[in-house]
């Protein structure tokens, strides 16, 4: 899944978005998984369900196909740099004690009963994780185009970041897989995932600035999509087909 982001970034080029981009392909291989696991485990959405899959999916496509281009950049320095400036410090900061926030007082006492609470920490470190892969993959593009970059300490500091992020990551999306329904944990953790990825990068990269008013609009327009179609599939997710309701209740009888 991760290997799959480094690739994109090794051997990208202008028509390759930023990091929303690669929260697409991220959260690709994530929906993979939780479509075997609700084969596996017999899992079912109602129509309305799968009519907030379809939402989330059209509302992230728009977001990508609008994203803006990528800012071209040499070395895993400049990476650093952008990631050491006040507001994304700030942001980094405020992650981390929304995760620690909700690891110490919110999952002991809601973990099994509120969905968010696993989405929340997966998706809140997602978002650096990312930020920081886009620097291995840089340093890594750069390296085998004859730029050492591994020579920087930066380098094996965002390896550090992303190996910490991934476990985190991995451990509380299995927990929320294990706990509630795959069927609605994958298009939620998908949209929470990739909102928070496009504001990391918003923050860190300031890529939006030179975009146009109509381009920004749009993008906005697929977030509120997006958002509908989280909604929909949250306050329906225990809603079961009616022809099918009926026929387990007369058989029960």
């Amino acid at each position: 899944m991760y290997q799959t982001m480094i690739a994109t970034h090794c051997f990208n080029s202008d028509r390759w978005r930023n990091s929303e981009f690669c929260s697409l392909c991220v959260c690709t291989g994530n929906s993979r998984h939780s479509s075997w696991g609700t084969q596996h485990y017999n899992q079912k959405l109602h129509i309305f369900g799968i009519l907030g899959c379809a939402l989330c999916v059209v509302g992230s496509t728009t977001i990508v196909l609008h994203a803006p281009q990528e800012r071209q950049i040499e070395s895993v320095a400049e990476v650093w740099d952008l990631a050491t400036e006040p507001a994304f410090v700030l942001y980094a900061v405020l992650v981390l004690i929304f995760v620690f926030i909700i690891v110490f007082l919110y999952i002991p006492i809601y973990g099994q009963t509120h969905i968010m609470c696993y989405i929340g920490v997966c998706s809140l470190v997602g978002s650096l994780s990312v930020m920081s892969v886009k620097a291995v993959g840089i340093a890594l593009k750069l390296t085998f185009s004859g730029m050492n970059q591994l020579v920087y300490p930066q380098t094996w500091v965002f390896t550090f970041i992303v190996l910490l992020c991934v476990i985190t990551q991995m451990n509380y999306l299995n927990k929320a897989l294990d706990t509630f329904n795959t069927a609605v944990v994958s298009p939620i953790y998908y949209t929470m995932f990739t909102s928070l990825t496009i504001l990391a990068s918003v923050i860190m990269f300031k890529d939006w600035s030179g975009q146009s008013p109509t381009q920004i609009v749009t993008e906005l327009c697929g977030f509120v999509t997006i958002l509908s179609g989280t909604f929909l599939l949250h306050k329906t997710k225990d809603m079961v087909d009616g022809p099918r309701q009926y026929q387990g209740d007369h058989q029960s009888a």
